[in-house]
């Protein structure tokens, strides 16, 4: 054993070519690669899902820079803490040297924090590296954005994970330095899928395991017991939430029952709040069903109030019952398409009057100004519907949002809506025909 550090930390890559994972980025060719070969360190933002080396890629790439490292955490520290970088980098710029802030977990600085590291990145005080697992786009200032490079890290698969494994467990200067076949390789292949992608978390696993295999050899139900239950990997909070609740919401729509059942239980066992998922699932009713199946809007809101009298486990059930029959109902997103529209019109012809024959008319003043004047009920014309009658503002043109698709109920709808057409068409033939006749 190398000293009392944590396996993880020991075993950080000392330099580019011993990163894992991440070809596309520090391989030949990658995209951080081509710039440091030119004598080029833009400031840059890693985005990617915990443990997948964004502070060590910090390190090296400001090792390959020759440049000064200067590490913070954004969960600790504040503007006080940077200008004193702020300060030492300006002494050191002059002596003609290079310096990298590190900002771990930069989205936890706040606007007015953010916004006083702008001079200094424009100005090259410093080459700003910050670190995020949440999405740059949302958490980071579109001021400083527009400064740095977004690298988007990837969470490492299980290849990149055994191989980080197995090079700690052998490596006798840093690592473990025990023999391959000292643990058995199914164990390897349990931790790195009880890892999630996270080599930090692998790495404390595995060590952890050693340990414990040390002082009292384990067998295969000592190891498991060891391991835990695996928790899925779930952030409630960050961009994975978003992306999750996303492959539902898209399984969902795309017919999938199986796969929608997959992402549902992934969430709830990863510990997402139910009632979360209760709502969204009532938005897709409405979104990507909408009237090809009106009862997937009742199903939806029982299932909400099922589980809400409920609770867990016994209400996740009704819940997943209507997740599948979202999966399976009819789709339709005509309404959803329509009320987009009439939105953007109503944002265009915002201020246009109600026209006086749609107008209320509860007092004799009103009905004398003409509210309601030349009216017609619709339940008093032939076949309940008053042909060629205009509801849209004046000045504004004749729209047709509602387009129902031809899939359950919204066939019906649809063959409705082109007999009432047919019977505008009729009215404002015999319009015409009365008006020549005049």
């Amino acid at each position: 054993m190398a000293d009392s550090q944590p396996l993880a930390e020991r075993m950080r890559p000392r330099t580019l070519d011993e990163v894992v994972g991440q070809a596309a980025l520090v391989g030949p060719g990658g995209s951080l690669a081509r710039p440091l070969a030119g004598g080029l360190l833009p400031s840059l933002i890693l985005w990617g899902p915990p443990g997948s080396g964004k502070t060590t890629l910090a390190r090296l790439l400001a090792s390959a820079h020759q440049a000064r490292f200067f590490p913070l955490s954004a969960v600790t520290a504040g503007v006080k803490d940077v200008k004193a970088i702020i300060e030492t980098a300006e002494q050191l710029r002059a002596e003609g040297q290079t310096v990298v802030l590190f900002l771990d977990e930069i989205h936890r600085f706040n606007k007015a924090q953010q916004d006083a590291l702008l001079p200094h990145v424009e100005q090259g005080t410093v080459i700003l590296i910050g670190a995020t697992t949440e999405n740059p786009s949302f958490e980071v200032r579109g001021a400083l954005l527009s400064r740095c490079q977004v690298v988007r890290l990837a969470a490492l698969d299980e290849a990149a994970l055994e191989t980080i494994l197995l090079r700690a467990q052998t490596d006798s200067e840093r690592g473990l330095g025990l023999a391959e076949d000292a643990l058995p390789a199914a164990w390897r292949t349990d931790i790195v899928a009880a890892a999630g992608g996270d080599a930090r978390r692998a790495l404390n696993l595995l060590e952890s395991v050693a340990a414990a295999h040390r002082s009292q050899p384990l067998d295969d139900g000592g190891f498991h017991e060891l391991l835990g239950e695996r928790l899925a990997h779930f952030d409630k909070g960050g961009d994975l939430f978003y992306d999750q609740i996303s492959a539902l919401h898209k399984a969902v729509r795309g017919s999938s029952p199986d796969a929608a059942l997959y992402w549902l239980a992934r969430m709830i066992e990863g510990g997402v709040d139910p009632l979360y998922i209760a709502r969204r699932v009532v938005r897709m009713a409405s979104e990507d069903i909408g009237l090809a199946d009106p009862r997937a809007l009742t199903i939806a809101l029982e299932a909400w109030n099922a589980y809400e009298r409920l609770g867990s486990p016994e209400g996740e059930l009704m819940i997943a019952q209507a997740v599948v029959y979202m999966a399976v109902a009819a789709k339709s997103n005509a309404v959803y398409k329509a009320f987009g529209a009439a939105r953007r019109d109503a944002r265009q012809y915002g201020s246009a009057e109600v026209p006086l024959h749609l107008r209320n008319a509860p007092t004799s003043l009103m009905k004398k100004m003409g509210h309601g004047a030349e009216y017609r009920y619709a339940h008093d014309e032939t076949e309940g519907y008053a042909a060629d009658e205009r509801y849209f503002p004046e000045g504004m043109p004749e729209r047709h949002y509602y387009h129902p698709v031809d899939r359950g109920l919204e066939q019906k709808i649809a063959e409705r809506l082109r007999h009432f057409a047919e019977l505008d068409a009729k009215a404002r033939r015999k319009t015409k025909v009365s008006g020549k006749d005049k």
